[in-house]
């Protein structure tokens, strides 16, 4: 595994752009469709967005990644948040705590093919999700 972008620090709405452009060029230096880099890129603007709503503060990396032969892109997103007391109920299309439409964690999971979300009240949350190139 090498890293293909410097992990981006989400503190303003700018960052959640910044983290955008860092994901798009990878996923097209990677050799991703214009599809599937809006997908990706989506999915980074989900992630960073709810750093910034829920967390006030966190990370983005974003990696290049290889197994069994397959090449894909990882978004990790680290937060020292609060932390989510019930993840399967965020998990559920239209659930939301900021009055938004809900869609946010449930979206990144269908656009991604991998992902794997840990947190822990009180302490942060973190999501890790991968595309792989087709």
């Amino acid at each position: 595994m090498a890293i293909q972008q410097p992990c981006v620090r989400i503190t303003t709405e700018w960052d959640i752009v910044a983290a955008r452009q860092h994901g798009r060029n990878a996923a097209k230096d990677l050799g991703f469709s214009t599809v599937d880099q809006a997908r990706i890129t989506t999915a980074i603007s989900e992630l960073a967005r709810n750093i910034y709503l829920y967390a006030g503060t966190g990370e983005i990396t974003i990696n290049k990644v290889a197994k069994s032969g397959k090449v894909g892109i990882e978004i990790k997103s680290i937060d020292n948040g609060p932390g989510i007391s019930d993840i399967r109920q965020v998990m559920q299309d239209g659930f939301s705590t900021s009055g938004g439409l809900g869609a946010g964690l449930p979206g990144v999971k269908r656009l991604m093919d991998e992902f794997l979300i840990d947190s822990t009240p009180g302490k942060g949350t973190t999501v890790e999700s991968i595309k792989w190139l087709r």
